[in-house]
């Protein structure tokens, strides 16, 4: 039986009692009916995964003893920081999801020209946290110990301004410059305009701003999908999928 795999956001430590937080208790004794004595796979921010027991189950509240403590290597060495206009409904849930699954290290929801969902500043706060949760889940379900930071969503502009990657690239289709030709680096800044595309003056802004455009072929890809297929291709090339 596979052991279930929780993101726990404390320190771990060999023969360490734990008491785990509110989010693992929800899986452990009320999704899952785990019992003491039953195994569970803890993962934190630092890095480091350990195999831990359960001691006590209670409705409320949880405690499990690490035996075992791994600091497993599964992040990519290619740090990529994405920066995604914002799409309706399961659409933005499904870029965070795949791109963490991928090897993001940065997500950043962004406000642009053609963009079509509109966020009072409390709705930004709360779908920001919805998209985090959408990440560590990520993480549980693929090996990942390192979960990706999601911004609160800003302007376009604003971003562009902020990226110092040593690479950075729009997506674009006009674009014909193949990736195998660019030096590898160590950092990545990848914009994925909406489902309507940015406009030739948002292409130009991330232009004057250092950003390189890139095609992925000749078709035209969703919002969603772009991410998918750049950071494969990405990672392929510099990261670890090779």
């Amino acid at each position: 039986m596979r052991i279930p795999r929780f993101y726990e956001p404390q320190a771990f430590g060999t023969g360490v009692t734990l008491e785990l937080s509110d989010d693992v208790i929800q899986h452990v004794c009320r999704a899952l009916r785990m019992r003491p004595g039953d195994q569970l796979c803890l993962f934190n921010a630092e890095g480091q995964e350990c195999l831990a027991e359960l001691v006590t189950t209670e409705k409320r509240a949880a405690t499990a003893t690490v035996i075992e403590l791994t600091t497993p290597q599964v992040e990519s060495p290619l740090s990529v920081t994405v920066g995604q206009v914002l799409s309706r409904g399961e659409r933005m849930d499904y870029a965070v999801q795949k791109s963490t699954e991928l090897g993001v290290h940065r997500i950043s929801p962004l406000f642009s020209e053609r963009c079509e969902v509109k966020l009072a500043d409390q709705r930004q706060e709360k779908r920001t946290r919805h998209w985090q949760q959408v990440a560590i889940s990520a993480c549980e379900q693929s090996g990942r110990v390192h979960p990706p930071q999601i911004d609160a969503p800003v302007t376009l502009t604003d971003w562009l301004g902020e990226q110092t990657a040593e690479l950075k690239l729009v997506l674009h289709h006009h674009s014909k410059q193949p990736l195998a030709e660019i030096a590898p680096p160590s950092s990545v800044a990848l914009l994925i305009g909406p489902e309507g595309g940015l406009t030739e003056t948002e292409v130009e802004l991330a232009i004057q701003h250092g950003f390189q455009p890139l095609a992925l072929g000749p078709r035209v890809m969703r919002t969603e999908t772009a991410p998918v297929a750049a950071l494969s291709i990405l990672n392929y090339l510099w990261g670890d999928m090779g």
